[in-house]
Formats: C-alpha cells, sequence, structure tokens
C-alpha cells in the first residue's frame, strides 16, 4: 500500500549565522519518534488532571449542560488544531507554536505571543502535580495536604509534595527524550484504561433524573453558561494536550505525515471519552453525600467532593464493587496527572529552546546534555513552574489562567496559515487545508471566544501577564536586532515596567485571587484607561525610537493589540464579566460581538502578515526537492528506502 508523501533528505547547507539559528540549531536534537509516540504524547498531555476536576466544575457552572460544554470545546480545539496541521507539517519545528507568529508576523508579536505560550506551558506542571497532590487528600484527609475546607495546598506538607512531582518530572525529561517516549507510551494505556473504565463503573450509579425537571432541567443556570464552563471550568484545558505533537515535531522521524494524523487522533478520541465521563459523572451525582439541596447546582463545588469528584461519588454509590474501583481511582489520580505534568514540563523545555532559537531569548538556552535536552531550559522550567506554587496552590484557582494564556496564543494558528499561503505560496505543503479562508476564520474565532468566556476576573490577571513581555522586548530582543540602542531600550524597558506595577497595583488585581479587587482600588473605568494608554503608549514610543526595521515590527502587531483591549473591555461588560447576574451586555450579544471583533481581527492579521527575515532564511535553508517539489510515492516503507533505523516496537514504523 502507498504511504503518504514524505519530505527526501538533502544535504545539510553550510549554515550561516541566521541560518543555524533556526535550522542547524534543530540538527542537535534527536529524530527518533514515530506516530505511536507522538499519538501518545497528545494523548499523555490530554488525559491529566481535568477529566478529574473539570466534571464537577463543569456541573457547577453548567448544570446537566455541561455535557453540551465538552463537545462545544473539543470542536472549537478541532477547529484550532486543524489549521496548524498545515503549518506544522510545512515547518515541523520543536517548539513550534512558540516559533510561528514571529515568522509571520515579526518579533513584537513574535515576543508578546510567545511570553504567553511560555506563561502556559511552565505552568501545567505545576497544575498537574496540585491535582495529583488534591486527590491524594480525599483519601489520606488526615495528613493535612490540603488547608482546612478548601482545596488550596497546605504549607509544607502540600506544596512540598507538590516541588516532589515537579522534581520527578525534571528527572524525566532531563534522561531524554528516548526515555522519555518509552515511559510515556505505558503510561499513556493505564490513562486510557481507567477513564474508560471509570466511565463504565460511574453508569452503574447513573440516574436519569439529574437530567429532568428536578433539578431544574437541561439548562438550570441558563445557556450562557455553556460556553462559560467551555474555558472557565478545565473543559478546554483538558483538550490542550493536542499541541504536544506539535512541539516535538522537530524530534520526529516523519514529521509531514505523523504530526497531523497524531493530532487529529488524539483530539478525536479526547472529545468522545470526556463527554461520556462528564455524562456519567453528571448522572451518578448523590445529593444527599454532597450536602447540598437537589437542583442547588451552584454549590456543589463547594463541598468536600471538590477534593475527589470521581473518587467520591463511587463511595456515595453504596455498591461495594465501585468503592473498591474507587481506591484504584486514587492511584490513578496520581499517574494521570504526574503523565501531564512531565510531558508538559519537555513542552516548557521546548518553548524556551524556540524562542531561543528565534533570538528572542539568550542562545545559552540552547546548550545539549548528553541526552539532547537543552538543560538550562529545563532547570528554567523547573524553578520557574515552582512559582506557580506561590501564587494559587488549587488547581481550580490555575486553571482558568492556563487556559486563557494558552488559547490566545492559538490565534495564530488561523491568522498563520493564510498569511503563510500568501508570501510563501511555492513551499510544499505535505497537509494543505480545503476551504482554508472559512475554516481560518472560524479557529480564529473559535479562539477569540474562548478568551472571551474565560472572564474579566482571569482575562485581568493573563493581560497583565501577557504584556510584561514587552520590557522582553525592549530589553533584550530589540537592541540585539539593532532596532534601538541598549540605552534606549533600557531606559524605556524598566519605565514601563515601573508603570505597569504601579496601574496593576492601583487596580486592584495585582496577585489577586478571588472576584473582587482590593479595598480602595481605582474604579475599573480609570483602570482601563491607564491600562490601555499605557499599552498603546510604550508601542508607540518603541516605534519613535526604533529604525525603519524596528518600526515595521510594531507596526505588524496592532492587531493584537487591538484585540486585547477590546476583549478586555468586552469582558468586564458581558456575561462573562464583573457582574454575570446582571450584565451590561448579555447573552448572547456579547459573544455575537466578540466574534466580530475576533473577525475584523484575524483580516487585519492576515493583512499584517509579510515575509519575514527568518522566513527568508528557511527557504534558502531548506531550498530544494524537500521544500519545494513533492516527492513521488513510494510503495516501499520510507525507512527501508533510506536505511534509517527504528525503534523496536513503534508499529508507526513498520
Amino acid at each position: 500500500m502507498a504511504l503518504a508523501r514524505e519530505e527526501v533528505a538533502v544535504p545539510e547547507p553550510e549554515p550561516t549565522e541566521h541560518i543555524a539559528s533556526f535550522e542547524h540549531s534543530d540538527l542537535k536534537l534527536r529524530k527518533t519518534m514515530g506516530l505511536t509516540q507522538l499519538t501518545a504524547l497528545s494523548l499523555g498531555a490530554i488525559i491529566g488532571s481535568g477529566w478529574l476536576f473539570a466534571v464537577l466544575s463543569a456541573d457547577s457552572v453548567a448544570g446537566p449542560a455541561a455535557v453540551v460544554s465538552w463537545v462545544v470545546g473539543g470542536i472549537c480545539v478541532l477547529f484550532i488544531a486543524l489549521t496548524y496541521m498545515e503549518i506544522a507539517a510545512m515547518l515541523p519545528r520543536t517548539g513550534a507554536l512558540a516559533r510561528y507568529p514571529q515568522l509571520t508576523h515579526g518579533g513584537f508579536t513574535g515576543m508578546l505571543l510567545g511570553w504567553a505560550y511560555l506563561l502556559s506551558a511552565v505552568s501545567v506542571p505545576a497544575i498537574e502535580a496540585e491535582a495529583s497532590v488534591t486527590y491524594l487528600s480525599s483519601k489520606f484527609p488526615t495528613i493535612g495536604l490540603i488547608s482546612p475546607n478548601s482545596t488550596i495546598l497546605s504549607w509544607p506538607k502540600g506544596v512540598m509534595l507538590a516541588f516532589g512531582f515537579l522534581l520527578f518530572f525534571f528527572f524525566l525529561n532531563f534522561m531524554g527524550i528516548r526515555f522519555l517516549s518509552e515511559v510515556n507510551r505505558w503510561v499513556v494505556l493505564w490513562k486510557l484504561v481507567i477513564p474508560t473504565l471509570t466511565f463504565i463503573f460511574v453508569f452503574f450509579a447513573f440516574r436519569s433524573s439529574n437530567f429532568g425537571s428536578s433539578v431544574g432541567g437541561f439548562t438550570p443556570l441558563g445557556k450562557a453558561p455553556i460556553f462559560e464552563a467551555v474555558a472557565t471550568t478545565g473543559i478546554v484545558f483538558s483538550y490542550l494536550g493536542f499541541r504536544q505533537a506539535l512541539e516535538y515535531a522537530g524530534e520526529a522521524r516523519r514529521p509531514q505525515r505523523d504530526v497531523p494524523r497524531a493530532t487529529i487522533i488524539s483530539v478525536t478520541i479526547a472529545i468522545v471519552l470526556y463527554t461520556l465521563l462528564q455524562l456519567a459523572f453528571t448522572g451518578g451525582i448523590r445529593w444527599g453525600s454532597m450536602g447540598v439541596k437537589i437542583g442547588n447546582w451552584g454549590l456543589i463545588g463547594k463541598g468536600a467532593w471538590a477534593t475527589g469528584p470521581f473518587y467520591r461519588e463511587l463511595h456515595a454509590a453504596g455498591i461495594g464493587v465501585l468503592a473498591g474501583f474507587a481506591a484504584l481511582l486514587i492511584w490513578d489520580a496520581v499517574i494521570s496527572p504526574a503523565g501531564t505534568g512531565y510531558v508538559y514540563m519537555g513542552t516548557s523545555v521546548r518553548t524556551l529552546y524556540g524562542m531561543s532559537v528565534q533570538r528572542l531569548l539568550p542562545p545559552g538556552l540552547q546548550t545539549m546534555n548528553r541526552f539532547s535536552i537543552p538543560w538550562p531550559a529545563l532547570v528554567a522550567s523547573f524553578f520557574v513552574g515552582g512559582l506557580f506554587f506561590v501564587r494559587e496552590p488549587s488547581w481550580y484557582g490555575l486553571v482558568g489562567f492556563i487556559t486563557s494564556a494558552t488559547v490566545l496564543t492559538y490565534l495564530m494558528g488561523g491568522a498563520g496559515v493564510m498569511v503563510l499561503r500568501r508570501v510563501a505560496p511555492d513551499w510544499h505543503r505535505p497537509v494543505r487545508l480545503p476551504a482554508v479562508w472559512v475554516l481560518s476564520a472560524l479557529s480564529f474565532i473559535a479562539a477569540t471566544e474562548v478568551v472571551y468566556w474565560s472572564g474579566f476576573t482571569t482575562l485581568v490577571q493573563v493581560m497583565t501577564a501577557v504584556f510584561l513581555a514587552v520590557v522582553l522586548y525592549l530589553l533584550y530582543y530589540a537592541p540585539a536586532r539593532g532596532f534601538i540602542s541598549k540605552g534606549q531600550g533600557l531606559s524605556l524597558g524598566l519605565g514601563f515596567l515601573l508603570v505597569w506595577i504601579y496601574i496593576a497595583a492601583k487596580g486592584g488585581w495585582m496577585m489577586r485571587v478571588g472576584t473582587l479587587p482590593v479595598s480602595g482600588s481605582w474604579t475599573f473605568g480609570t483602570y482601563y484607561i491607564a491600562f490601555a494608554a499605557a499599552v498603546v503608549l510604550v508601542a508607540v514610543g518603541t516605534w519613535l525610537l526604533s529604525n525603519e526595521e524596528g518600526r515595521m515590527h510594531i507596526d505588524k502587531s496592532w492587531w493584537f493589540i487591538f484585540l486585547c483591549l477590546t476583549l478586555f473591555l468586552l469582558s468586564y461588560y458581558g456575561d462573562y464579566g464583573f457582574n454575570p447576574v446582571h450584565p451590561t451586555i448579555a447573552f448572547p450579544w456579547g459573544d455575537l460581538i466578540a466574534a466580530g471583533i475576533g473577525l475584523v481581527a484575524f483580516f487585519w492579521a492576515v493583512w499584517s502578515g509579510f515575509e519575514t527575515d527568518e522566513l527568508k532564511e528557511l527557504q534558502q535553508a531548506l531550498s530544494g526537492a524537500a521544500k519545494l517539489e513533492p516527492v513521488p510515492e513510494m510503495e516501499e516503507p520510507w525507512h527501508e528506502h533510506h536505511h534509517e533505523p527504528h525503534e523496536p516496537g513503534d508499529a508507526s514504523a513498520s
């Protein structure tokens, strides 16, 4: 049977200084991964803590309609994933999602989106460690792993145990990609079997009345919460692992064929599995055991069930065999999040590596250990990830931030594929997206909506964190590229940092955990005007100080600034804002306005994209048959034709 078209190996050109930054550096990575391992990495990241906690959180926001939330979230992620299929097959790169924005929109956009992606990546190992410790506290409440009457890790026991998990993730990644992928292969089998068995066992306790009039009907809290649950309860967070095949593309043997397949397979499996798990959990709720009045969905996430939803539900069913399986579930609550945690630590390493290759961060982050792992990036990932225990040592508190920060960067899938169609039309595309304008626009709008659904109290934290990247741009990237002088970058960068901290402090939200600002802070109107003015003025100031090339990089980023500032404003007044009970802009008008903002930003982003120096360098480095012309299909397996060995047991290589 004929196989998909593959790359033909071409002689590696002598790297120039710039080409080395984009191509030669990836040659230091070991290309050992096949379809099975790439799919396992994506599934291993997808099936983590999300299904263990998000089912309860989603029910508390949307009621029985949370089942629909999982489908909506899965479809949004699938649209996003589809646009990355073409880009990833065309340009398979390690740390890909942090590298694509700069390729199509320049350094300023690349820094903002790369920084947002980095924040989301380094925080995932922390939230997965929190998940494992929280579930263990459900089984062993007397140890004191969480603070009383909460889901926040206690100090020192809970936090130190979570640090222990981070150290374990660090060790697995330090030993290299071959070791990591082999360990992950078996962990993923476990992670598929246990959720499937959980769905089956919980159905023995299923009550159809939990979907009927006695609990307020299918949508007891209204229709808007269906979409709010997608972003805020861990639903989209649970799907975000699809990106792993993209992130490890530089270490795949046949990335053009296997990366797209692995991504689609993993997302499809996840949609089916998660929807069934939510259906089973909602049907298995025992209101008496929760200590909550029947139909009071808003309170079900406040009690003891929050530390271990499925574990508590299986025990509450009063069936012996289910209680026995619940004990096994505790072990899965350690293995599944840990399996996601070590994969995502690898993702954060590759994000730092990719940003370093793009010259957004210092080149020292690319230094390899004997296992071909960039160890300075790994060390940085470990310590920065640990900082998230300081602000919010709780799964429920951190999940919204990660979701919003990550999806903000996924805007580039829809915009990037259209820019590359325009500026690099002749490049070989092993995967070519049909109806590209429609799917790209839908992908961009889906990402915009998920960011909007995240709500104001999440977005205020995300926006504050994302625009700190401007400081890095001014202190490092712009002077290094010669856009501005070092003195100008230092003065403007430090000045913006001080102003930014002042605005965040006076706004009352900096490092704030909760739904209210600090007492005595600015009104929202004053805060928003100062926030928007600081962002616009620092961009204008950077433009004025920059040379002609530097100014172009600023010019190509205004669409992103527009999108962030308008969505931020809308989020305060909409259904998912500061006053969701009586919003100024009620559902569905807020959602429609967000879609309109997304559509304007999409066309603006596509128009703003240009043939960057990095794309020109890539075309020079990759010129030849492998990049510009399709290769005839071959009957014999690719690895036999090229005499390339494959790993034993890798089904994708046979």
